[in-house]
């Protein structure tokens, strides 16, 4: 059954522009292109293992854990879900994971710093070691964010990707959560703004978008949303557009034209 879904999603997934460009880009950033191939579409391999990644910066080799790291990698590095330029500075990541687009952020230009926020311990050791010499441009903290201080279960699963607050699945464990718009408050005082908010949180997304207030978006100049809307719920403030799962919304007139 497994199998036959994934060749559906194969088979969707050749009629959409974004799936081709992930297609060649995997073959300009992937170092052992044919094991990457059979890791993403035929899900070989066994894990925990290592992968080449060419970045600006050099061959980074982060360490996969499951297939679904083998997905992301993809939808980060190869499709580029959350573009980065190299003039991006100053990038939140709320729902860090492991570390994979921390470290793709970090791999744009040698001068970006990621403030980083994962709650689950064994996600936040695996970042560590994925972002090995990196340290000093990355701050990391092992917290959730939510819409206000305080504590919630949070339910994970054994690949630490699909868990979030309130999820039912199947184990838990109590977190401790910080407000989000405090959180951004928080490094608005330190910088003049904020290149590119990132949220993959798997729950309570929009909520949190929404919980923005004006004068802190019109300071934050790109924001991912791993959600889909209908229509843009900050009009007055970014442009919008919906690429697959991700939302993408950016403050000037227009997206980046790499979208």
């Amino acid at each position: 059954m497994l199998a036959k879904r994934r060749l559906a999603a194969i088979l969707t997934a050749v009629f959409q522009r974004r799936h081709w460009r992930a297609a060649i880009n995997m073959f300009r950033v992937c170092g052992d292109v044919p094991d990457a191939f059979a890791r993403y579409l035929l899900a070989r391999g066994e894990y925990p293992a290592s992968m080449r990644l060419k970045t600006p910066l050099g061959e980074v080799r982060p360490t996969l854990y499951s297939h679904v790291d083998m997905l992301t990698v993809n939808e980060i590095f190869c499709r580029q879900d959350y573009y980065a330029s190299v003039s991006d500075r100053i990038i939140v990541d709320f729902g860090s994971n492991i570390g994979l687009s921390a470290l793709y952020f970090l791999t744009r230009d040698r001068a970006s710093f990621v403030y980083c926020y994962e709650p689950l311990p064994f996600n936040c050791e695996r970042f560590r070691r994925n972002l090995a010499g990196f340290e000093g441009r990355y701050q990391l903290a092992e917290y959730a964010v939510a819409l206000e201080d305080g504590a919630a279960d949070f339910g994970y699963e054994f690949t630490g990707r699909f868990g979030g607050i309130g999820k039912d699945t199947g184990a838990t464990m109590t977190v401790e959560c910080r407000d989000a718009v405090a959180v951004l408050r928080g490094i608005l005082q330190e910088h003049e703004g904020i290149d590119v908010l990132k949220m993959d949180i798997e729950t309570f997304e929009e909520e949190i978008l929404l919980a923005i207030p004006e004068d802190v978006l019109r300071r934050i100049r790109r924001i991912y949303v791993e959600q889909r809307f209908r229509n843009n719920p900050l009009g007055r403030t970014h442009s919008f557009r919906q690429y697959g799962f991700v939302a993408c919304f950016a403050r000037s007139p227009r997206l980046p034209s790499e979208l």
